[in-house]
């Protein structure tokens, strides 16, 4: 039930207008003057204020102002009884009226069936406003939690990265040397790499692409670098990539996977024999770059023409055997290395970012973070178009 106060200093004007107004099933109180009108409206709230204009020591207009100043009362809706503004010359005085924040204008004497739907279309409005305000409220509540659960996501999701990172390798020292970038397009990306020794001679080495970014993608890469770090995938030879992708293509169907693939680059490096045999599905070529100098460079791209894993079953996958020379690295890069969008709107491609390394090579500046730098300055977009891993192994 809607509350309506009465302001009027004519004890027989509150009482009509109470009673009228109770009648229409209003719950309905008066005050005989401003003061009190004042103290009661900050008493009950009410949504509606009728007061008359001219009364002893506190006139309407300063009721008014008064009211609509105090943040609980100024959307109440307030009607001003006045005799002025009849008459054409008085248009200063409602102007007065409405500067003061009244709403209505009703004249004396009362015409009660006006002043009934005025009351009406005040109240009206009061509840439109309030109901602006609950929404308005609803809305705040809703982005605090959005926010909250926004900070929670964000929080889950660098947690999850921190984890995927924690799970690749550490740079390994020795007569063979690691060196890498990690570098999600996202805070979770689909890239991943590892590299372990198989037995005493021979070093497994792999980097693999998965499609997409996000959590699902990072889910998958993870899923394969448990599977090939603990060596689970039956009837394998992990020496042989060529058997290895066969099962990975088997166990990692797309159509089980949300319509996620993924492209993989398998090598083993052989100590003993100096020889590195290596299947990829999908992947871009890795580079082999041995030698000192330009004079004597020698630049090999490791390529084979695959499916990536996932897309059809019982694929049958090559091997392909290098001899690796003193002084060679070996780099192994998701297209993101090289998918950069450059100022003319073109991407830098592929055989750029292969000079780029060679570049750095002979210069002796192979540094991967100095590479990755290059990459930088070309890009133009404010984050990475795609997820970027860079593996560089070199062989002493």
């Amino acid at each position: 039930m809607f509350k309506i106060l009465i302001i009027d200093d004519d004890p027989i004007v509150r009482i009509a207008l109470k009673r009228t107004l109770q009648n229409q099933g209003y719950d309905t109180t008066t005050a005989s003057n401003g003061e009190e009108g004042i103290a009661l409206a900050r008493s009950i709230t009410p949504a509606l204020i009728i007061c008359d204009w001219m009364m002893a020591k506190l006139d309407g207009i300063e009721v008014c102002r008064r009211i609509k100043a105090d943040p609980e009362l100024a959307t109440t809706f307030f009607i001003l009884l006045t005799a002025k503004g009849a008459a054409r010359g008085e248009e200063k005085d409602r102007v007065l009226g409405l500067d003061a924040g009244a709403d209505e204008f009703v004249s004396k004497p009362i015409e009660m069936n006006e002043l009934k739907a005025r009351v009406r279309a005040g109240l009206r409005l009061h509840q439109l406003n309030q109901d602006l305000q609950t929404q308005k409220q609803a809305l705040e509540q809703l982005n605090q939690s959005l926010q909250t659960q926004k900070q929670i996501l964000e929080a889950e999701l660098a947690e999850a990265a921190d984890y995927v990172r924690s799970l690749l390798p550490s740079p390994m020292e020795g007569t063979v040397t690691t060196e890498s970038l990690f570098i999600p397009s996202a805070q979770l990306g689909g890239d991943c790499f590892d590299y372990y020794w198989l037995d005493d001679e021979r070093l497994a080495i792999y980097l693999m692409d998965v499609s997409g970014h996000g959590v699902g993608s990072a889910l998958l890469s993870v899923s394969v670098l448990n599977v090939l770090r603990s060596q689970s995938l039956p009837n394998t030879n992990f020496s042989q990539p060529k058997e290895v992708l066969y099962a990975l293509n088997q166990a990692f169907p797309m159509s089980h996977h949300n319509d996620k693939y993924f492209t993989i680059w398998y090598g083993v490096y052989d100590c003993s024999k100096r020889h590195l045999i290596y299947a990829s599905a999908g992947h871009p070529p890795a580079v082999l770059l041995s030698g000192i100098d330009t004079t004597d460079m020698s630049v090999k791209q490791l390529s084979s023409l695959n499916l990536p894993i996932g897309f059809v079953p019982n694929v049958e996958f090559e091997d392909v055997t290098v001899e690796i020379s003193a002084h060679s690295s070996l780099y192994i890069f998701s297209d993101g290395a090289y998918e950069i969008h450059q100022p003319n709107g073109q991407l830098w491609g592929i055989n750029a970012f292969i000079e780029l390394l060679i570049k750095c090579s002979t210069e002796q500046t192979t540094q991967l973070q100095q590479v990755f730098a290059e990459i930088l300055s070309l890009n133009t977009q404010e984050n990475l178009a795609d997820d970027l891993s860079l593996l560089k192994v070199s062989f002493g």
